[in-house]
């Protein structure tokens, strides 16, 4: 235990106390109509070194920060043996950042786990992330009066500037992008090169693109995982997930995913690209306070129907595949499926800032940057 300002950093060691962690930002977050609380059950369970595979390759230590006894924040600070064998093997991560309003809780969250990185001869301390690229990420440093769509996290103003102020800088922003879809007509505001190239890859190249199979889900997971790991291999920070991580992600999306809205792309029988775009549940959840029970589950499926935004959660082509006009055709798909009386838009990424040929798709698409987060980095002196 150590402690700076009256400010105690405790470790997580037992059932009672991760769930604690889970809820440090319920108590937090509770008066801001933006934040949307995650369930509980679904958190445990992520954080579970026995239930979620990253663990596998992964170690992470919890800390909970307290004054007078309460919670006033929290953080992780984690290795990851892939994320070493794929982007070097010098840096540690912090992730599930919580903080008050108040510079000693933040300044002790950071140098409990920055001192853990560099008792492991870490030189370098990242985030955060929740645990990797793969999962949530990033402080909100922009679109902080819009309400968080799934698998986006929510930040008040103030995280910002307390991470600046202990000596982290900027690593790398990524990006939300707002699409309104629903009221266009085809081809409206597309650039025109976007539906020449879709045509290009549907007729000339005989790319043929379907809906996911969810009661194919395993096989298509592994066509998913097959595209995602490559197409998005050389982006920043990008470590290929496992055959069980990408299980364990699909058991927890499969009561959400629509399949109207997620696309594989084939060329003789070969999955080439893939867009996994999910319902934001958000909508549902924020009503919820964590919990299905007792009558959870009733309030969310009820809210399910009236689910009217998406989000662009992952749209990815092989390398061999990229210049054929597929990305092109995912798009379409989108504009397609789009309609002013059901879900006629919603948001895309995360989309890295540096992913120019990406964010110049958005743009074509008449698309705007609604929400914009940030990982960041410190050097570790002593390591």
């Amino acid at each position: 235990m150590s402690s700076v300002a009256s400010v105690e950093i405790r470790p997580v060691r037992n059932r009672r106390e991760l769930r604690r962690f889970v809820k440090v930002p319920f108590r937090l977050h509770r008066e801001h109509p933006q934040w949307v609380p995650p369930l509980i059950f679904e958190r445990m369970e992520f954080l579970d070194r026995r239930k979620n595979p990253w663990f596998e390759h992964g170690e992470a230590k919890y800390l909970i920060a307290e004054r007078d006894g309460e919670p006033v924040g929290r953080i992780s600070a984690h290795l990851d043996e892939r994320w070493d064998e794929f982007q070097g093997g010098g840096d540690a991560m912090f992730g599930f950042f919580e903080t008050a309003d108040d510079p000693a809780v933040a300044a002790a969250l950071l140098d409990a786990a920055t001192e853990w990185a560099a008792e492991r001869g870490r030189s370098r301390i990242l985030g955060p992330m929740d645990f990797t690229t793969n999962d949530e990420v990033g402080i909100l440093i922009e679109g902080y009066e819009l309400r968080p769509m799934i698998l986006e996290p929510w930040h008040p103003p103030h995280y910002r500037g307390l991470i600046e102020a202990h000596g982290f800088d900027k690593a790398i922003d990524v990006l939300m992008w707002e699409l309104e879809l629903g009221s266009l007509k085809e081809g409206e505001r597309f650039d025109a090169s976007i539906h020449a190239a879709a045509e290009k890859a549907l007729r000339e190249e005989g790319i043929a693109i379907r809906n996911m199979r969810t009661r194919e889900m395993a096989a298509e997971v592994r066509r998913f995982m097959d595209v995602y790991n490559e197409a998005w291999g050389d982006n920043w920070g990008f470590v290929p997930i496992t055959d069980a991580e990408a299980e364990f992600q699909a058991k927890n999306l499969k009561q959400v995913l629509d399949e109207d809205w997620a696309y594989m792309a084939e060329k003789d029988g070969e999955v080439v690209g893939a867009a996994l775009t999910l319902p934001d549940i958000n909508q549902v959840m924020v009503k919820l306070n964590g919990r299905l029970l007792p009558f959870g589950w009733l309030r969310f499926l009820l809210g399910k129907r009236k689910i009217d935004r998406v989000r662009v959660f992952a749209l990815g082509v092989k390398h061999a595949y990229r210049h054929s006009g597929v990305a092109a055709g995912l798009y379409l798909k989108h504009l397609e499926a789009a309609s002013p009386d059901g879900i006629p838009g919603g948001e895309m990424g995360w989309i890295l800032e540096t992913n120019e040929p990406m964010n110049r798709a958005m743009e074509g698409m008449g698309g705007k940057v609604v929400k914009r987060y940030r990982i960041f980095e410190k050097a570790i002196g002593n390591a």
